[in-house]
Formats: C-alpha cells, structure tokens, sequence
C-alpha cells in the first residue's frame, strides 16, 4: 500500500517519471477532490499523486477542496505527503529559480473550509501548529537534496494568501514585516488539515517570481511559467533522491 503521495501545484499537474499503475476516483464527505488518485511507481516506490488545481489546471487556489484532498489521501492510508508549491520570493535570498523547504507559515487566507473539527464535535478540538511541518520530512528532503548535489534552501516562512491575484507591492511589505520570505496561496489550509489528521507533510517551494514590487520588473503568467518549468527538473530529481526512504 502506497504510503507517500505527492500534491503537485502550478507547474506539476503530473510526474513524468511516475510509472502510472492505476487510477481511482475518491468520494469523500467533504465533496470531490482536485481529481482522480494517480497510483504509481517513482523511485521503485508505490506512490499517490495528486494534481492540486486539476487536471487540466483549472482549479484556482481558493477554489481547491482541501479538505476533500487530504481526506482522500487519508482515506487510502496516506501517513507522508509531500506538496509542491508554486511561490514568489521576498527576502534576498528567495531567488527565482530556487527551491525552498519552509519550516514557518503564516495564513493570511480567508473564507476556506479550514478545518476538519467545525461540526458534529463531541468536544473542541484544538491541534498543536506550532511547527506546521513535519521536521523529519523536512530533514529527509534536505539530506536527499544534498546526496543529489542541488542547493536547496532549507528553511523559510510561507505566507499564505488568498489569490487568485498577486500582491501588491504594499501588501509584499507587510508580508516582509511579519517576517515571511515566500508568498504562495496554496500552502494552507493544506499544511493543517494533514496536521489534524496526523498526517506528516512537508513542502517543496518553487520560488516562481519575485514577490510585487522588489524589483522593477512587471509579473507575468509567461515569465512565471517559464520559470516553473525551468526548475521542474530540480524538484524531480529531489523527489527522486528523497522517495526511496519515504514510500
């Protein structure tokens, strides 16, 4: 039984390497996930993929049933999921091109079904997000990453925002202030909901762009695009140096 999946975000609507075994469709009490579970071997391992926009990429990040996704995933004895994610650097050292392993994420998301403990309760439950990824993943994917020979950063805080547009440059320095070093807005509620159902999660972090405003160049979807696909091939030969000790 397959116990790692992959979400992948902009960029990865599928694993070029995943030697696909078999698909199913999941239905969940929370409605429909992103798209079909794509069972298959990466690595020598049997994993999931998830396509988290769909497949075509048609989903936009408020749009997504997160809670669907991760309960799916549960569901089919999921313990380990790692999410790759599309972000904009804001700190120096974000450049674009370069992969990130977040450590810290701060929500700035709203109205998203975030919570799997909202109804039907027979008690409150709270969960313990002070550390909102799994730090043995996280060491897992920065130990493969250095066997493969790829400069990876390894360790940022996530700022999660609402989209589907970008920020304003404003808004990228409030997100400095608070001490975020990438901007995305898929990273939660994904990185919770794994949490409540204890299941370990850890992001890989493609920084796209640089956030609005730090440098004087205008943000496209073709330059961002063409970014993403450029780094692709480092985020799969990551994920093939960090599978074998985590499928």
């Amino acid at each position: 039984m397959a116990k790692l999946a992959i979400i992948g975000g902009s960029g990865l609507a599928s694993l070029a390497a995943l030697k696909i075994t078999r698909q199913q469709v999941q239905h969940t009490p929370y409605g429909e996930p992103s798209g079909v579970l794509t069972y298959g071997v990466y690595a020598d391992k049997e994993i999931i993929f998830m396509p988290r926009h769909g497949n075509p990429h048609v989903l936009p990040p408020h749009k997504i049933n997160y809670r669907a996704n991760i309960w799916a995933l549960k569901e089919n004895g999921i313990t380990n999921i790692i999410g790759v994610n599309a972000v904009g650097g804001i700190t120096e050292q974000m450049l674009p091109g370069s992969l990130v392993i977040p450590n810290q994420i701060i929500d700035y998301t709203w109205s998203r079904d975030h919570t799997f403990f909202d109804d039907g309760l027979s008690e409150v439950t709270h969960i313990d997000f002070t550390h909102p990824y799994n730090e043995e993943l996280r060491q897992a994917l920065l130990v493969a990453a250095d066997s493969a020979g790829l400069d990876v950063l390894s360790s940022a805080t996530y700022g999660a925002t609402q989209g589907p547009r970008l920020e304003s440059a404003a808004e990228i320095r409030r997100l400095k202030n608070d001490g975020c070093d990438i901007v995305g807005m898929t990273g939660m509620p994904e990185a919770s909901l794994a949490k409540e159902l204890e299941i370990r999660y850890a992001s890989i972090s493609i920084v796209a762009n640089w956030g609005a405003g730090i440098t004087e160049e205008a943000l496209t979807m073709e330059a961002i695009n063409a970014m993403l696909t450029k780094a692709l091939g480092k985020v799969h030969t990551l994920l093939g140096a960090a599978i074998p000790s985590l499928g």
